[in-house]
């Protein structure tokens, strides 16, 4: 089975509503909370509660810092001004790290988290032009948003999702308020880490999109969709802490599972027409393509402009592969342009298996849809070499093994 978590952004993302969401699907906040312990942090609690907003039934989630004089252990210098410390002056990068690495966190959590930390780090002396190091995280360095980030990347760790799919991130207008003075909305900072991220103009004068739910979500993206033919197993409808105007501020997080034999996949077609290309350097590149992991090649004749006679060029191939068949293709042959589209394609579940026959061994690619044996081949390369070896027609020996099947 693979997990794809999909988020649908409609009132924006922040660290609180992805923490949230996580939590709604299946997270337990207990666990969270025991195991955030070993972050050298002020004491905190992750709180998600269940709330109906807009006639909807969802969660909110916060981080709740304890004061602290009901806790006794830790007191040393740095303890003591830890709240004045956190919110007012906000800590260095260097100093974020150390905490995470200090902790007992599993190590893909710990890398995770460094990331999108690293993330906002850049961003931020980006915009104050000014040395990574010398950057104060204010609003992230503050205890909640510490709790946030590492938070929500333990409980991804925990869903053990393979893919993190969304399609857009929305953004407001105007102007915010933040620990700097006035800025423009989306903030700077948000706006940098999201360059090169799909997002959707809407109307509201509101931060929605907040730079640590900006890093989360661009450091763990992976897909704009959950591949076809998943299945739907769990929702979340996560809410934010403020009112919109004209949307509920909701992030929703649905969880994905697909079989792990994918019979309908996607697949990339690409093709290109060659009317002055050699034949026989077509036929080299037609070679090379499946060499190259091509999933299949074909040529077909067609007639040009002027009625010059040509070579329609077809390559089947995994998105992945994307990059490598194109070098080849502009490589080898003389095109100015490469048609490339996105199908589904479905197959059958495809095994071998080994038939005697009078004539010796032949393997035979049996196809199966739904558990049931629709069609069976035996492999001409096999049904060849015996042919040769007992000298008799390739037909024989082929209809032998088709009798064995």
């Amino acid at each position: 089975m693979s997990r794809t978590l999909h988020f649908e952004s409609i009132g924006g993302a922040s660290g609180d509503m992805i923490l949230g969401a996580l939590v709604s699907l299946g997270v337990s906040v207990d666990e969270l909370n025991e195991e955030l312990k070993s972050l050298k942090v002020d004491p905190f609690e992750i709180v998600v509660d269940e709330i109906v907003e807009q006639g909807m039934s969802g969660v909110r989630g916060e981080v709740v810092l304890h004061e602290h004089h009901h806790h006794h252990h830790d007191h040393d210098h740095d303890h003591h001004h830890g709240h004045d410390h956190d919110h007012h002056h906000g800590r260095h990068l260097s100093t974020i790290k150390k905490l995470i690495e200090a902790s007992a966190l599993p190590d893909p959590v710990k890398s995770q988290a460094l990331d999108v930390f690293q993330k906002i780090g850049e961003a931020e002396a980006a915009i104050h032009g000014v040395d990574i190091e010398k950057i104060h995280f204010h609003e992230v360095g503050a205890m909640d948003s510490i709790v946030d980030i590492v938070g929500s990347c333990l409980a991804l760790e925990k869903l053990g999702v393979d893919e993190v799919s969304i399609r857009n991130l929305p953004q407001g207008h105007g102007t915010i308020e933040c620990a700097h003075g006035t800025y423009p909305n989306p903030a700077p900072a948000t706006l940098r880490i999201l360059e090169g991220f799909p997002v959707q103009d809407v109307d509201e004068p509101f931060e929605l999109v907040t730079p640590t739910g900006a890093a989360l979500m661009a450091s763990w993206r992976t897909a704009e969709v959950p591949v076809i033919g998943s299945r739907a197993v769990k929702t979340a409808y996560s809410f934010g802490h403020r009112q919109l105007n004209g949307r509920p501020n909701l992030l929703r997080a649905t969880l994905y599972e697909s079989a792990e034999d994918q019979t309908a996949d996607e697949v990339l077609v690409l093709e290109c027409n060659l009317d002055d290309t050699t034949p026989e350097l077509v036929g080299c590149l037609f070679n090379q393509l499946l060499e190259a992991g091509a999933l299949d090649v074909f040529t077909a004749p067609v007639q040009m402009k002027k009625q010059r006679s040509g070579i329609l060029l077809t390559v089947l191939c995994l998105p992945a592969d994307r990059d490598r068949m194109l070098d080849l293709i502009f490589a080898e042959s003389t095109t100015f342009g490469i048609r490339e589209r996105l199908e589904k394609r479905t197959v059958l579940e495809r095994s071998f298996q080994t038939l005697e026959t009078p004539f010796g061994d032949v393997r035979v690619k049996i196809g199966k849809r739904g558990g049931k044996v629709i069609t069976a081949s035996p492999e001409i390369e096999d049904c060849r070499r015996l042919a040769r070896e007992n000298k008799v027609a390739v037909r024989e020996v082929y209809d032998a093994a088709k009798k064995e099947i």
